[in-house]
């Protein structure tokens, strides 16, 4: 709808960004919604602006979903190459974890499934049992004190 140069006025704001800013306005008429986007980016058009940030939120969904789903608190590492490692191999143990899911033909959704196997990683029982346990309570199990200790003589 626009694409306009503005500067920052207020003293504060002023002093710790005194460069020009791109406001551009995008109505998107999917959402029926008015979006204002700053930028910095000057060289690029205002849709690919808009493009910008809508794929922006895909990626924070894409994180958010990681750490709700994958148990990523924190990365291990600081490089690039950490980082995609330890997201690829959380996604590779969620899919293998989906397609056991899948073929045990199990009632309980993924995200319990994971759970389960969770807080089972010490214990021998086969799959076959441990989902079969009528007496599995995820929420009691999970608040720590089943986990299993180092040092537990």
């Amino acid at each position: 709808m626009s694409d306009s140069i503005i500067e920052l006025t207020t003293y504060k704001s002023h002093n710790d960004y005194p460069q020009q800013l791109r406001r551009v306005e995008y109505y998107d008429e999917e959402q029926n919604r008015l979006f204002i986007f700053l930028t910095n980016a000057m060289d690029i058009t205002s849709l690919e602006v808009a493009l910008l940030y809508k794929n922006r939120w895909s990626v924070e969904l894409f994180f958010k979903w990681v750490k709700q789903h994958l148990k990523i608190k924190k990365f291990w590492g600081d490089s690039e190459n950490a980082v995609r490692i330890q997201i690829y191999t959380a996604i590779i143990s969620y899919c293998l974890v989906a397609i056991v899911h899948h073929k045990m033909k199990l009632k309980m959704s993924v995200y319990n499934t994971l759970q389960v196997l969770g807080i089972s990683l010490t214990d021998t029982t086969p799959l076959e049992n441990l989902f079969n346990k009528s007496n599995i309570n995820i929420d009691k199990e999970l608040d720590g004190c089943y986990e299993p200790a180092l040092f537990d003589f």
